[in-house]
């Protein structure tokens, strides 16, 4: 014992901070053994694996403390729930295999997870029965066009092709398989096994079958240890006395729990060895010592009391406690798996959102051939047709049609979106009752669904602080509750062969129970009550809900530290352009400057653009259509909007000559500079600020314009020099909003201070909240300043490049996703609605996150700070005390209780303050709620009993089908 605590106190991160640690190196024998991180080659990879057989944090840490300690691996990242890991490493010293195996040494299987790349694909290939067929597929390949490298191999039947993507695509290279008499489709099944995989398909399987062997051993056992000796008639023949102290029923018991201790426990057993082995603990560690200490112990006082001379004398056995652990603790692994499985189910109808089939068009633009094929055939720029009802394969554009498209599943807007020529449509949307035609601008792992299941998956790997000082703590659980047991054992011995008998617990007093049994027992219920496993859980499963709940109302959390962030936000800042008034501009009007001819300012319109400009040369169309095309270079929402109005102008114009932009620069918070070609001679064009023009060409700015601007700016428009820009009308976020969560709101911004107000003002921004003339640094620097001024968290809301580093430098950065990809990267939180009200609805869901994961945290300490002083005796004097079945079933049932209580999660609804009146995603009510949690529970539990006892489904493997290529002619849309 003392051995064996000593090497798990050695394995815990505490003693590392008592002792220094080489860690030996593979070397050629010369160089003796490095202190890791030296010696490293400064070389860094990554690799992502797939871990299975985590249950718990202990599981967690044990895989991290060891690779953490090894010199070369530079960082490692443990999903519990997703069952993913990352490791960083030194490819000079390490290889994936060999990370692979250390962690499989451990007891856990580990498998790589492929890295997509776009230019190598594999194919399943069906009909090849030979050599032969393999070198027709790759002769027949490798002459293609495009394709650099073709491996194909018969015993597995896939060929896997590295190809060129601007020369060649996937539907391509399957068409000529098949033009080769064979059968092919895509290999990378990679989404299905990662449904199965959250859904925990495979562990729900295991841990059926293992509970229901465990369970017609222990029903048995039950029946003949505590339930015939009080039958009349049956008594008789439990306890016919065999010989010395030898006894029918204890003879049956024993030989029916040997199977069930070496069979039905033998995981726990090979797991737990691969952990000791490995100077590790974990939950299997003491199921191991909890079971084998009953059985070991029964079965010694077995054998002893043959040697008993004492006539009727029975040992006190404990055989029926071993089969009845394993049986509760298998049953509480087959209802965790199974709660577990629920928490994902966010993330899993996500990645179901992509339909099998799409409908292509084969000779496109004509569009009159149709073509169903797999959608992962798909590629950019293809044209589909949608029909009524349709999934939409892929992002892409509306060229011909129109239709109201379903978005909810992927923005949370609850209202179709009215879909026509030259708008986008989103892959995973759901067509409504027209019919269109798309061209396909993102296909594959590139689209905005693929997308959001990689940021939900990721979000899972991104520890909150909280998970890591719980996974740290669970990494001591094991070997302190050993040493907890070892103190209870060797205490209670003394005391009881100390004390006299009739001062000692009742316990003690038992027929036929000797101070060794009772001692042995309270051993074992200290070792069996104690579960890691509710703490481990806690953090993973509340978020891995709470971010499945954010994405399927169109808000993303980009992992743990920025829900715990969250609770901590008192102040939110907010840009104004495009987050604080919807960022879609249109210009109202233009004014010129007037001409040398004519002292008087023309009409805004179209009508002004007959006349000359300033220098009574160059004319007004001329000048529009250099703007139009400099602007066209730019993704700035003023820009967008000033070239959208010059090209829709100049279309009813007589055709110009022909404009070049030769140089663009783009001035961070002030303007552009180009230089054009337009009729044969060059420009330099500038846009921007009046202080941006007057400083680049040493000018000013005419009284006329100065006075257009004065006026202008009172009324919240913004003036860029060349265009007027009016902000189109928005829903902004009201202050009083975010008050009730104890919140106050700022507003910032690049433009001038007349205009800031007058938007503060319509929105109900108080003044002292507001700045105006802010450039992108100043920004940033501006939300520094609050947080260290009044200590407190500050969270940035923006939607553009300007706001990327305030999004950086505050608590939590909240981008719109109808922003630049710039701002989502750098933000902790991204709404895909790009509605401010979703502020509101973020900031309460992370608060509602991280108040469920306190109360696990809470929950999970109370029953261990509960249930082990109780197994411990503490209460032994009040006639208190935790049978070792009673402190495996509650052990088995706490870590349920956590999964249980994260899903209760899957209630939360948007609070009434980030609803607008009258909207169709306002929030149920809760009587209405009530009833549907209550239904939806009674359908779990039932869903739960029938996988018991009924038959398992039968399930097709996963992977693709063979699908059915239909053609026909196009229909009119």
């Amino acid at each position: 014992m003392s051995k064996l605590l000593s090497e798990l106190w050695a394995s815990t991160p505490l003693s590392a901070t008592f002792r220094s640690k080489s860690v030996g190196l593979p070397t050629d024998g010369a160089n003796e053994a490095l202190l890791k991180g030296e010696g490293s080659s400064g070389a860094s990879e990554k690799c992502d694996l797939r871990i299975e057989g985590m249950t718990c944090g202990a599981c967690v840490e044990s895989i991290e403390g060891m690779l953490r300690e090894q010199a070369g691996i530079h960082s490692i990242k443990v999903a519990l729930l997703a069952e993913r890991g990352v490791v960083e490493y030194d490819p000079n010293t390490w290889t994936v295999e060999k990370i692979i195996g250390e962690i499989s040494d451990i007891g856990f299987d580990a498998t790589l997870i492929p890295v997509a790349r776009s230019d190598t694909v594999s194919l399943r290939i069906f009909g090849m029965t030979c050599g032969s067929c393999t070198s027709t597929v790759e002769s027949g390949l490798s002459g293609v066009p495009g394709i650099n490298s073709v491996a194909v191999s018969l015993a597995t039947e896939t060929a896997t092709i590295q190809f060129d993507r601007g020369l060649i695509g996937v539907r391509e290279m399957v068409e000529r398989i098949e033009e080769m008499g064979f059968d092919a489709m895509l290999a990378d099944h990679g989404d299905a096994t990662q449904v199965a995989s959250l859904m925990r398909t495979k562990e729900v399987l295991l841990w059926r079958s293992r509970f229901l062997w465990s369970l017609s051993f222990a029903l048995p056992v039950l029946f003949l240890g505590m339930i015939f000796p009080h039958v009349p008639g049956v008594r008789d023949i439990v306890d016919a006395h065999l010989f010395n102290g030898i006894y029918l029923g204890d003879i049956l018991i024993a030989l029916l729990t040997t199977p069930a201790q070496f069979w039905c426990g033998a995981n726990f057993y090979k797991s737990a060895w691969k952990s000791l082995k490995h100077k590790s603990a974990t939950m299997d560690v003491l199921v191991m010592l909890g079971t084998s200490s009953a059985y070991f112990y029964s079965l010694i006082s077995l054998i002893f009391a043959v040697f008993n001379t004492t006539p009727d004398f029975r040992p006190a056995l404990f055989f029926d406690t071993s089969t009845m652990l394993l049986m509760f603790i298998s049953l509480g692994r087959f209802l965790e798996n199974k709660a577990k499985g629920k928490t994902s189910a966010a993330l899993t109808d996500l990645m179901a959102l992509a339909p099998s089939m799409a409908i292509i068009y084969t000779d496109a633009p004509a569009c009159t051939q149709e073509k169903k094929i797999p959608t992962e055939l798909v590629e950019v720029g293809d044209t589909l047709k949608l029909v009524p009802g349709d999934k939409v394969p892929a992002d892409g554009t509306v060229i011909k049609g129109s239709s109201s498209v379903d978005e909810s599943a992927i923005t949370g807007e609850p209202v179709p979106v009215l879909k026509q020529q030259g708008d986008t449509v989103i892959g995973g949307t759901v067509n409504g009752l027209g019919t269109f035609d798309m061209v396909v601008t993102r296909a594959g792992k590139d689209t905005a669904l693929a997308q959001i299941v990689k940021l939900v998956e990721d979000a899972q790997t991104q520890k909150a602080p909280i998970q890591a000082f719980a996974d740290k703590v669970a990494g001591y659980f094991v070997p302190g509750v050993i040493s907890l047991a070892g103190i209870t054992l060797i205490t209670w011995l003394l005391v009881s062969f100390l004390l006299p008998d009739e001062s000692l617990p009742a316990m003690f007093h038992s027929h036929g129970t000797s101070k060794l049994a009772v001692c042995v027992q309270m051993c074992i219920s200290v070792v069996v009550v104690a579960c890691p496993c509710a703490l481990g859980l806690s953090t993973p499963t509340a978020i891995m809900v709470g971010t499945g709940m954010g994405a399927q109302n169109g808000i993303l959390i980009k992992g743990g530290r920025a829900l715990e962030a969250s609770k901590g936000i008192r102040r939110v800042v907010m840009d104004k352009t495009g987050t604080v008034t919807v960022g879609k501009m249109s210009v109202v009007g233009v004014q010129w400057v007037p001409s040398a001819q004519s002292s008087v300012s023309p009409a805004n319109g179209n009508a002004s653009l007959d006349g000359p400009c300033a220098d009574d040369t160059t004319s007004r169309q001329a000048i529009l259509a250099m703007v139009t095309a400099a602007e066209a270079k730019s993704e700035h929402p003023l820009a967008t909007a000033v070239a959208t109005y010059g090209k829709d102008v100049l279309r009813d114009l007589p055709a110009l000559p022909d404009t070049t932009v030769e140089t663009f620069e783009s001035v961070t918070g002030a303007g552009v500079r180009a230089v054009l070609t337009h009729a044969g001679s060059k420009f330099t064009l500038l846009i921007g600020t009046a202080r941006f023009i007057t400083q680049s060409d040493d000018g000013y700015v005419p009284s006329t314009l100065s006075t257009y601007e004065q006026q202008e700016t009172t009324l919240g428009r913004t003036i860029i020099y060349v265009s007027l820009l009016k902000l189109s009308s928005s829903n902004p976020l009201p202050d009083p909003r975010c008050f009730p969560m104890g919140i106050e709101v700022n507003m910032m911004t690049g433009d001038g201070k007349t205009t800031a107000l007058a938007i503060a003002k319509q929105v109900g921004i108080p003044t002292e909240c507001v700045w105006a003339g802010m450039s992108p640094k100043g920004k940033a620097t501006l939300v520094t300043e609050l947080m260290e001024k009044h200590g407190e968290g500050v969270a940035m809301v923006g939607d553009g490049i300007n706001d990327s580093p305030a999004l950086v430098a505050a608590t939590v950065g909240i981008a719109l996703a109808s922003g630049t990809s710039v701002a989502i990267e750098a933000a902790d939180i991204v709404l895909m609605r790009g509605d401010l009200l979703d502020v509101v609805a973020a900031l309460h869901l992370s608060r509602s996150i991280f108040g469920v994961i306190k109360r696990n945290l809470v929950w999970a300490c109370i029953y261990n700070v509960l249930g082990i002083p109780l197994a411990m005796g503490f209460f032994l004097p009040f006639g208190f005390y935790m049978h070792p079945m009673l402190a495996g079933a509650a052990m088995a049932f706490s870590s349920v209780s956590v999964v249980t209580s994260s899903l209760t999660l899957k209630w939360w609804r948007r609070p009434a303050d980030s609803v607008m009146p009258g909207s169709e995603d306002a929030p149920a009510a809760l009587p209405l709620l009530v009833l549907e949690s209550a239904r939806a529970a009674l359908e779990d539990v039932w869903g739960s009993v029938r996988g018991l006892v009924g038959r398992p489904q039968r399930r097709d493997e996963y992977g693709y089908s063979q699908l059915p290529v239909e053609m026909g002619n196009a229909s009119s849309v």
